[in-house]
């Protein structure tokens, strides 16, 4: 990137606001004593060290960041020297990682704005893919994403630095991008989401100069890596504010890009049954989150991509396709338009099968199927599925209460309940499908034909 358009489009000239001890809330005593540890001896071996991103950000807005990641002008390898514990990562961003027990400490060398030939910077149509200019902390502030992103803790006086007015973007609560919004999103589209993402995090506003070029180019996400736009999706929906991120998805335009399948399904009139499932899941996801308690990704694409399969089957089966047939062929076709833009591993489209293929089986309560069923391996997932889908039909209301009845009830009493009802008929062979109609048996010659319903 041209370093004069960042600096031209700044908010400010580049230069350092300092903001004294006295005049910030940052204490050392919220600051991990790994970050600890690394800001010291990198400033007692005479190089610049500075708390940078989203740790500072947070800090000055009175929460407790997690992760804490460094800024110096030592290079990777002079990093490495310091500290026996670290070790050296990526290509596009060549970091070092400091590692203190399960505390990783990030530290990335300020990066340039300008390459004169001796760094390693390239950029394939217009995408920066590699980016190892070493440069000043002044210009390191300006080659960051989001202005509340670019504030630095200096741990030589414990001053807040502001080169890009952060701090008033911070008192606005404003998502502003750094330097000419459609070059920056040009040279890595995943920004458009990261800001989004950032947005509903912090309960921010997106400054409209940011937001304007999402409907130009929120095409350059489907040239995003699907690996990488995975754990991006991660960071949207399993941070403890999913549902925000999804709503933000959907003001800016961006969710097409990312899950056309679950866009499509949503802009349909009848998508209420479906918006109601898919925000549940993300309010509960963020509650457990929010709880500590453990979150898989399988749950949550079974979630957004549920519509999308069942309206494929369901055309199938209209289009003259059994059942049992129509089901597998939609889920392999929109997990395969979905890893075209989100690739999602093995494990977790293994675990969205079984959910959706469990579907119709709480439909079948006879003795041997109700007792199988409840020892599956998947049943738990399954089960809150099906309370999810509860509120697309009565019917399915009242086999949620059943199955959960069924759970909280001995086995001897489930079994004395299931030898004394009929069992419940099953509306359909797979979830949202028609009935499947009966063959008649062809009967030999000479024989008695059956009586209605004797199959």
């Amino acid at each position: 990137m041209n370093s004069e358009s960042i600096v031209r489009n700044a908010p400010v000239d580049g230069s350092f606001r300092i903001i004294p001890r006295s005049e910030h809330s940052i204490s050392r005593k919220s600051i991990s004593s790994g970050a600890l540890r690394v800001l010291y001896r990198l400033h007692e071996a005479g190089f610049r060290a500075c708390l940078v991103g989203g740790a500072v950000r947070d800090l000055l807005l009175g929460g407790h960041p997690k992760d804490f990641d460094v800024a110096t002008n030592a290079t990777p390898e002079q990093v490495r020297e310091l500290f026996r514990n670290c070790r050296l990562i990526g290509r596009r961003f060549r970091l070092a990682h400091v590692v203190f027990g399960r505390e990783i400490v990030e530290v990335a060398t300020f990066r340039g704005s300008s390459d004169d030939g001796s760094g390693d910077r390239h950029l394939v149509d217009g995408r920066l893919v590699r980016d190892n200019v070493y440069g000043s902390i002044e210009e390191d502030a300006l080659r960051r994403d989001f202005t509340v992103n670019a504030l630095y803790y200096d741990i030589a006086d414990f001053s807040v630095r502001d080169a890009v007015g952060g701090m008033d973007d911070l008192k606005r609560r404003t998502m502003r991008l750094i330097g000419d919004p459609e070059q920056r999103y040009r040279e890595d589209p995943v920004r458009m989401l990261r800001a989004a993402r950032l947005a509903a995090k912090l309960g921010f506003e997106i400054a409209p100069d940011t937001a304007a070029p999402f409907a130009a180019l929120g095409p350059l996400l489907s040239e995003a890596p699907p690996a990488r736009l995975f754990d991006e999706s991660l960071k949207l929906f399993l941070g403890g504010y999913g549902l925000a991120s999804f709503r933000a998805l959907e003001r800016y335009g961006l969710l097409e890009h990312v899950f056309p399948g679950t866009a499509r399904a949503l802009a349909r009139t009848d998508s209420g049954a479906f918006r109601h499932l898919l925000e549940q899941t993300l309010a509960n996801t963020d509650a457990r989150v929010r709880e500590d308690k453990p979150v898989t990704p399988a749950f949550l694409f079974a979630a957004m991509l549920w519509e999308p399969a069942r309206s494929t089957a369901q055309a199938l089966i209209d289009g003259g396709s059994d059942a049992s047939i129509a089901w597998p062929n939609a889920t392999a076709r929109v997990l395969r338009e979905q890893a075209q833009r989100v690739a999602i591993p093995r494990r977790f489209t293994l675990a969205i099968e079984e959910i959706w293929a469990l579907q119709p089986r709480f439909s079948i309560r006879t003795k041997k199927r109700v007792f199988r069923l409840l020892e599956h391996p998947r049943f738990r997932a399954a089960y809150d599925f099906l309370l999810l889908r509860a509120n697309e039909s009565p019917e399915l209301a009242e086999l949620g209460r059943w199955w959960t009845d069924a759970q909280e009830i001995d086995s001897g009493e489930l079994a004395n309940r299931l030898n004394a009802a009929p069992a419940a008929p099953s509306s359909a062979d797979e979830p949202g499908a028609a009935p499947k109609k009966r063959r008649r048996r062809r009967r030999k010659s000479g024989s008695m034909p059956q009586a209605s319903g004797g199959e």
